[in-house]
């Protein structure tokens, strides 16, 4: 392991903040990235059962995005070949209305560029969600504008929308998503894990 992921591990620069959240809980980054790994999901950030699990996407959410991938469940949490990157390492907790907070900037800013150095070059990376298709391409579209224009960016980068049940309307609104771009990312992501 790191020193990097030791240091990610300790951070608690959030705590004031997180203390302050409807949820008032503890920073617990969870930190899934080696170098050498084939595939890089770049997310947003914790859940509530991934702060308690302490593993990512082990939820819902992680379930559909398998899904999308082709993989299972081992194959995903392969850390020699798959590395996992949120925009915020911790769960940011919940507003007073129960929704989820952004990722904190500070995350951000203190730890990302250390973790696309030492993660070095990585074949595929999968985008997924708004905060980090805006870090990672640069740019300020939303995200149907960003997951349509797709082929901009493949076949090293794919950009999705969030696999959260929240979007399952937007999923609906755009079935090319399921039939164009999927089919082309799952040949992808088998390419890049078995080579």
């Amino acid at each position: 392991m790191s020193a990097l992921v030791h240091q990610i591990r300790a951070c608690r620069i959030c705590e004031e903040s997180f203390a302050e959240t409807a949820t008032a809980h503890e920073p617990r980054p969870v930190v899934w990235f080696r170098r050498g790994a084939r595939l890089l999901i770049a997310g947003q950030a914790p859940g509530a059962r991934v702060h308690a699990s302490g593993e990512p996407f082990t939820d819902p959410s992680g379930d559909r995005l398998r899904d999308w991938l082709g993989l299972n469940a081992n194959e995903f949490y392969d850390q020699d070949r798959v590395s996992i990157v949120p925009m915020a390492f911790c769960f940011p907790g919940y507003d007073s209305r129960n929704a989820d907070l952004p990722p904190p900037k500070i995350c951000r800013q203190t730890w990302h560029d250390q973790v696309m150095e030492e993660l070095g070059d990585v074949p595929l990376t999968v985008l997924v969600g708004g905060h980090a298709h805006s870090y990672h391409l640069g740019i300020k579209a939303g995200v149907t504008e960003t997951v349509r224009s797709w082929r901009d960016h493949a076949p090293r980068v794919f950009a999705l929308p969030h696999p959260s049940w929240r979007n399952t309307a937007w999923l609906k609104k755009n079935p090319w998503f399921e039939a164009e771009l999927l089919p082309v990312l799952r040949a992808r992501v088998k390419e890049v894990m078995n080579d």
